[in-house]
């Protein structure tokens, strides 16, 4: 299996996992379908399809492209009425506590804290992978999760830099509270961690890194510190393998 980052920031998000026989699940879908597609090597026949976690553009900007193209959508209700795709016949509606398989891949969504209607975060198993957590724009997770394989997070900004941009101006105090109160900061990505049994875990991938309120490096050597995992910051075009085992 390979986890392909396309993009994964708040200028758009999109990640793919690829199994050996080259079958894709595409998670979000927030940068321009034709990236998607080149990414994909155009081969849209091999997309089982695609789970969405919440309405924000960043995440979900091509979804009426994705289920133009043939492609089914698994999102909320709420996710798919806000983007005005919830009478396409593609569109798929998931919620917390829905099992369901999207090709060989098993999905098991959750509810998360964000501020949109009815977001979701996502358990995946494959066999190639095992236990895949997704969780994303949440600034907090009430759930733990049992047999985790690989683990996909993130870790939008760190307090202390949100604090000392307020104070010299360069963030003004209503986005320093928005991203406080629907992203997670690494301190609560690293709690969320030691909140687990990462005994079996392979990879830690951080994503959505927010431009000015993180720091890669850091964020990157703190959670391998506490984890002693491989821990890799995720990056436009970066293939990481991700299969169950670490050989």
């Amino acid at each position: 299996m390979k986890l392909h980052i396309i993009n994964s920031n708040s200028m758009g998000n999109a990640y793919v996992l690829e199994s050996e026989s080259g079958e894709t699940l595409l998670i979000e879908c927030g940068v321009r379908f034709e990236l998607i597609k080149k990414e994909l090597s155009f081969r849209l026949n091999r997309v089982s399809g695609c789970i969405l976690t919440h309405l924000h553009d960043d995440h979900s900007k091509s979804i009426k492209d994705a289920l133009s193209a043939g492609i089914n959508v698994w999102a909320s209700k709420g996710t798919h009425e806000a983007c005005g795709t919830d009478k396409h016949h593609r569109a798929r509606i998931t919620a917390n506590g829905h099992k369901f398989q999207v090709g060989s891949f098993k999905v098991l969504s959750f509810d998360v804290k964000h501020d949109v209607k009815e977001p979701l975060g996502f358990l995946i198993n494959h066999e190639e992978c095992g236990n895949v957590l997704f969780l994303t724009d949440s600034y907090y997770c009430e759930y733990t999760f049992r047999n985790l394989n690989n683990i996909i997070i993130e870790a939008n900004y760190c307090q202390t830099i949100l604090d000392d941009r307020l104070a010299r101006g360069t963030n003004p105090k209503f986005l320093r509270d928005r991203v406080i109160e629907s992203h997670m900061s690494l301190d609560t990505c690293k709690k969320t961690l030691s909140a687990n049994d990462l005994s079996r875990v392979n990879n830690i991938v951080l994503i959505h890194l927010s431009d000015g309120n993180s720091d890669a490096k850091r964020f990157q050597r703190e959670v391998q510190e506490q984890t002693g995992k491989v821990v890799h910051v995720a990056y436009k075009n970066q293939i990481i393998p991700f299969n169950k085992n670490p050989f």
